[in-house]
Parts: C-alpha cells; structure tokens; sequence
C-alpha cells in the first residue's frame, strides 16, 4: 500500500499506559503501531510546502515553515522554546491574538524520565502527547500556573537543581534507569517555594504517568537518517519512540522534517 502527501509530526495518544502513534500524510492519517515489524519505505518526493501558508520552500524552517512565516509567525518566535523571556506583555509579539489564546491559558511544569530526570513545561491541554513525543517513560506534573511566562521563570529557577533536557540518543537506545519522580518533587518545590507563592503556582497531586512504547527492539547503535541526504529510507520498522521511527537501518525524526511530501509505502 502507498500513502503520498506533506507530512506532519506524529499525533499521539496514551491508552492504557500504551504511546499509540498516526502519521499525518496528506489528508490521512497511517496509524503506524500497526506497522512496527514489518517494512516500510519513504521516499521524499522533492518538494516542501510550508505549513501555514502552502507555499513551496527550498528549505524547511522552524520544522515546516517558508521563511517568511518563520519570520512573522509568533509560534516560531525564541519565546517559544525560552518561554522566559515572553514579551507580550510589552506590546511586542508577533500575533497578539494568537499569544492571548496561547500564552495565557494554564501551563503544567513536570519533571519527566527520558534518559534520567528532567524538568519542562508544556500547555496543559498538551498533556500526556508532550511526554510521549519526548521518550519520556514517566512523569509527574508538579505545579499549575495561568501564563506561559510564569512556567518559564519556574522552570529557570528549577534549572539550577535538575536537567532540562534529554539526552536523544540515550532516550532511543532505552538506556534509561527507574527514578522517583515523587522524591525529587519534594527535593525540588522547597528551593523554589518563594517564587511559587509570588506567580500564584498551584502544587499538584503526586500522579505519576507510566509511559510504553511500541518497541520490538532498540537499536545498539544509533546511526540518524536524513532525507535531505538519503530521499530513498526503507528498513524493518523495529519500533516507535518519541518522535523518532527506529528502523534495523537508522532512526528517522519524523518532526525534523515536517512538511515534507513523501510517498510511504508498507
């Protein structure tokens, strides 16, 4: 069977503890879980279509847009990976409307286990997809707040005590220990109890999410597949885990090349 189409980042869903993965491609979705085990090709077609506006671009920006609306677009601003340093409320973003609806709804900060402890922040209606999309194998939202700016100065301030980020290549490869999400929240909040009282964070209950992925094997040796370089991927797809395809040839970051129009084939 072949689906061909610009494709998006995985959607991701958690049933019973279990990451499930579509592929969005045109205007289907390939639900992928059905496939691990079996072999897969993808191919890029040559063209890349930005994915909010649809113009043709020679190269992808931001994970699927035309420079000019990288440039222009308030989801592709730095605020958006440095949440810190939001400046709506100076009269600067890009799209007020768009950072009102946004930026201004209630945040999650979390600490997650993708290749050992982390903290992050995420909207709340991104909640559990942000966890999945990261290889996380646990985690625990730990505080609420009502602005993105807010999560960002908590998560500076936790910064200083635990990692924020993961370690991509440990995450794929399953090298990853149990932790005590629990434990290290109650290390953690009392360092940062005076900055919590000040941006009004709200403690949450001690709900940790177990996360399984869709593996049959991690690879031993991570070895990165790029379209830009190969147009022409195929191997066993061996499992599915953050936004990656582990496949007995390489792994794929399907997010990396969002917007791309590819022509699957399984």
């Amino acid at each position: 069977m072949q689906k061909i189409g610009d494709i998006q980042k995985m959607h991701t869903t958690l049933e019973e503890g279990n990451a499930t993965y579509q592929l969005p491609i045109g205007n289907e979705m390939v639900a992928m879980n059905e496939l691990v085990g079996q072999e897969i090709s993808l191919t890029f077609n040559g063209t890349i279509s930005c994915s909010n506006c649809g113009v043709a671009t020679k190269k992808s920006y931001s994970q699927g847009y035309c420079y000019p609306c990288c440039r222009d677009l308030a989801r592709c601003d730095l605020c958006i990976m440095k949440p810190e340093t939001c400046h709506h409320h100076l009269g600067t973003c890009r799209e007020p409307l768009w950072g009102l609806d946004n930026c201004f709804a209630p945040h999650i900060i979390y600490l997650a286990n993708s290749s050992g402890i982390k903290v992050g922040i995420t909207r709340k209606g991104n909640i559990p997809s942000r966890w999945i999309d990261q290889g996380a194998i646990a985690a625990l939202p730990i505080l609420e707040v009502d602005t993105r700016l807010k999560s960002g100065q908590l998560e500076m301030a936790l910064k200083d005590f635990v990692a924020d980020k993961t370690n991509w290549r440990k995450m794929l490869k399953n090298e990853v220990e149990e932790a005590d999400l629990v434990a290290m929240k109650n290390q953690l909040l009392p360092k940062v109890s005076n900055l919590m009282m000040d941006l009004d964070a709200v403690e949450l209950d001690n709900e940790v999410i177990k996360i399984n992925y869709p593996v049959v094997e991690y690879p031993g040796k991570i070895t990165s597949l790029n379209f830009d370089k190969t147009p022409e991927i195929s191997g066993i797809l061996r499992g599915i885990k953050g936004q990656y395809l582990l496949l007995d040839t390489g792994v794929l970051n399907i997010r990396k090349f969002s917007s791309y129009n590819i022509t699957l084939a399984y």
